[in-house]
């Protein structure tokens, strides 16, 4: 009997990277170097396009401010509660169910509460090695005007810490980190949020 045709390849997920503002470059290359396929989202549509999406640093309020328009940040806050995402940094801000000095307006999808700015301002930034659950030893953190989660749910998995408190932090789908991996050369998280994908793709 002759061989059957080629079995056609599941292309893998794609990954989006939110391009607001912020490092999303660095985030996308990051991605890239792991071998994922990423798409840059600047606008609300490309959400329906991508399996999951990243949401960088950089301004909190200024994200809320290009996501207050077209429906964006609806169509977001629907897709956060039901796809893999990984927040860094502001972002971890945007995925927090409590926001404070000041309150501020999230997703409030990931249960925990966030203040900003804790870790003082630009020329405080540290680059710090931190203890974490994942397999390999500490991990090099990039601190930059760095938010603190004061408050974790039952939910929610602490994975990193910084003196006591939790910089990297895993509910469900969600994944959300205080400190910037794509500016360290460690690649534990973002791999770690690569596997989350894959994992949700098979289920």
């Amino acid at each position: 009997m002759g061989a059957g045709p080629d079995k056609l390849e599941t292309p893998s997920p794609l990954i989006g990277v939110l391009a607001l503002q912020g490092a999303f470059e660095a985030h996308a290359t990051r991605l890239r170097e792991l071998d994922a396929r990423t798409l840059l989202v600047r606008t609300p549509s490309q959400l329906s396009d991508i399996d999951a999406l990243v949401i960088p640093g950089g301004e909190s309020t200024t994200f809320l401010k290009h996501l207050d328009r077209g429906g964006f940040f609806d169509l977001l806050k629907t897709f956060v509660e039901q796809k893999p995402t990984f927040g860094t940094c502001a972002g971890a801000i945007l995925l927090a169910a409590n926001v404070v000095h000041p309150h501020q307006q999230s997703l409030a999808a990931l249960d925990i509460t966030i203040e900003r700015n804790f870790y003082g301002r630009q020329n405080d930034s540290r680059i710090l090695q931190t203890p974490t659950t994942l397999p390999g030893g500490p991990l090099e953190t990039v601190y930059i005007r760095a938010p603190r989660i004061t408050l974790t749910g039952p939910g929610v998995e602490t994975l990193a810490t910084r003196d006591g408190d939790a910089t990297l932090v895993r509910q469900g789908h969600l994944l959300a980190a205080t400190f910037h991996p794509e500016l360290s050369p460690d690649t534990r998280v973002h791999k770690l949020f690569l596997q989350m994908v894959r994992d949700a793709s098979t289920t």
